[in-house]
C-alpha cells in the first residue's frame, strides 16, 4: 500500500484509506443485498482494514481522537465489539485505551453458558460499544440492548463507516438512548473519490443517484423500500 495523504479531516483520510486499500466496491448494475434489506451499489468492507497495518492504526487512531473530543470515552470501563466484524476495532482500542474487552454474539451461542456476552462485564459499567459499520442502527439496537439486559451501561456507539443515507437510522438510536459515532459516510467516500479520480464519473454518478433516494433505489433493485 502506498502512504495515504493523511491530511485533510477526519473524514477525508479515513476515505482515503478506505479507497486505497480497495475496501470500497462499486456495483451499480449487480447491487448489494445489505444484512438489514437494504440494496445498494456501494458498499465498505471495513473488514478489509484488518490486514493494513497503516490504515488500521490511523484509522483507530483518528476514531479515539474523535471521541476523546467528543467525551465519549469519560468514565468508560470496558470496550465491547459486535460479533463478529467490531471485534479487532474493539480489542485494538481496548489494548489501546488499556481497558478490559468482551464481545457481544448476534444471539446467545445455544450451548454451554448460553452466553450473549464473552467475557467479564460488571454489572453497572459503562461501555462503550464499537463495530465496524452502521447502515440503518438496526443490529447496533441487538447489540445494546444485549449489553444492557448484562447490567452494563451503554450510551455511545463509534463505527468507523456509516451509511448516512437510510432513513431514520440517527433517530432510531437516539430513541435507544444511544450516540453514533462514526468518521465516514458515503457521501466523504464519493467527494474523495471523485476530487482525487479513484473511479470514473459514470460509476461516481450511480452512486450519486443511490444517496439522492436510497429508498427507491434500493425497492427498485429488488431490496426494501
Amino acid at each position: 500500500m502506498s502512504k495515504t495523504d493523511v491530511s485533510g479531516s477526519a473524514a477525508q483520510q479515513t476515505a482515503r484509506f478506505l479507497l486505497d486499500i480497495k475496501a470500497v466496491n462499486f456495483r451499480p448494475d449487480e447491487p448489494y443485498m445489505l444484512t438489514a434489506g437494504w440494496a445498494s451499489p456501494v458498499y465498505v468492507d471495513c473488514r478489509w482494514v484488518i490486514s493494513f497495518p497503516e490504515a488500521r492504526t490511523r484509522i483507530m487512531e483518528l476514531g479515539m481522537e474523535m471521541l476523546q473530543d467528543r467525551g465519549a470515552l469519560t468514565d468508560v470501563n470496558s470496550v465491547a465489539g459486535g460479533e463478529t466484524a467490531g471485534i479487532p476495532y474493539a480489542a485494538w482500542m481496548a489494548q489501546s485505551l488499556n481497558l478490559p474487552m468482551q464481545y457481544v454474539r448476534k444471539k446467545p451461542k445455544g450451548f454451554g453458558r448460553n452466553a450473549q456476552i464473552e467475557g467479564s462485564l460488571e454489572a453497572g459499567k459503562k461501555v462503550l460499544l464499537v463495530e465496524d459499520m452502521a447502515t440503518d442502527g438496526g443490529s447496533k439496537i441487538n447489540f445494546v440492548n444485549a449489553l444492557r439486559q448484562a447490567g452494563a451501561d451503554v450510551s455511545d456507539i463509534f463505527v468507523v463507516f456509516f451509511y448516512g443515507a437510510f432513513p431514520d437510522a440517527l433517530d432510531t438510536l437516539e430513541k435507544a438512548g444511544v450516540r453514533l459515532h462514526y468518521l465516514a459516510t458515503w457521501q466523504d467516500v464519493l467527494d474523495v473519490a471523485r476530487a482525487e479520480n479513484y473511479f470514473g464519473n459514470a460509476t461516481c454518478q450511480a452512486v450519486d443517484e443511490f444517496l439522492k433516494n436510497p429508498v427507491d433505489w434500493s425497492k427498485a433493485h429488488g431490496g426494501r423500500g
